[in-house]
């Protein structure tokens, strides 16, 4: 809404309500002039309200904020309908009238002062409603769907990561798995401590042979060693 002096947002005060909780809605005010304007806020209720600056001016061309602070309440009006009311008042000040200068004088109709006024009034609209939790799909693996909202908007949703499904299943058969890997190490042990008294007991068939052989072959026994030594460390690699 505007007067002569100012442009004024919103008209209407919204404030989100919400028991036991303090509330904020900002008031903008726009000069629409060359002059310096002074402001002034009342409320029918001074004690329910806060009003940050209550007096001011704005420069010409230029706009200011007000911060409107409601107290927090303990108890919510019949049909969240609320009845305060406030008035801004404005008036041209003196060229670089600063906000210090403002007096209630400026605004007295009575001394002669043009005042323009405007009313507000105060509204109680629903708080934010919390995200929507999101909808686990009718089947593994489907796409997550977005969610209508009641003014036909849709939102996104982002699907939780897989990792943390396939984390919780290694968690489930980890006993399993360290059972396995204990097994496989104690068979992999053993396999190579037999494998060490065969090469030691080939070791010693060879020194053995030398002494009593004068240079006659290789013995069937020699082979055996051998070939037994291969299978084993085959079979090491492979369980590896």
């Amino acid at each position: 809404m505007s007067n002569d002096l100012l442009n004024i947002d919103p008209i209407d005060l919204q404030f989100p309500f919400e028991l036991k909780k303090q509330i904020s809605c900002s008031l903008y005010l726009a000069n629409k002039t060359d002059n310096y304007v002074a402001f002034k806020v009342k409320t029918t209720n001074p004690k329910k309200y806060c009003v940050r600056p209550n007096t001011g001016v704005v420069l010409p061309r230029s706009s200011s904020e007000v911060l409107v602070t409601m107290q927090a309440q303990k108890e919510a009006p019949a049909d969240m309908q609320c009845k305060d009311k406030f008035l801004l008042q404005c008036v041209v000040a003196s060229p670089g009238a600063t906000a210090k200068e403002v007096t209630p004088e400026m605004f007295s109709k009575e001394s002669g002062h043009k005042v323009e006024e405007t009313k507000l009034r105060v509204v109680y609209v629903p708080p934010p409603r919390p995200p929507s939790p999101v909808r686990e799909g009718s089947e593994e693996g489907s796409s997550p769907r977005a969610s209508v909202s009641d003014n036909g908007n849709t939102s996104d949703f982002t699907a939780a990561p897989r990792y943390s499904v396939d984390r919780l299943d290694l968690q489930e058969n980890s006993s399993e798995a360290r059972a396995l890997i204990t097994k496989l190490t104690e068979e992999k042990n053993s396999a190579l401590q037999l494998s060490n008294k065969l090469q030691q007991e080939l070791e010693k068939f060879k020194r053995e042979s030398k002494k009593s052989q004068s240079g006659g072959g290789i013995s069937f026994m020699y082979v055996l060693l051998v070939g037994l030594i291969g299978l084993i460390l085959g079979y090491i690699m492979k369980r590896a």
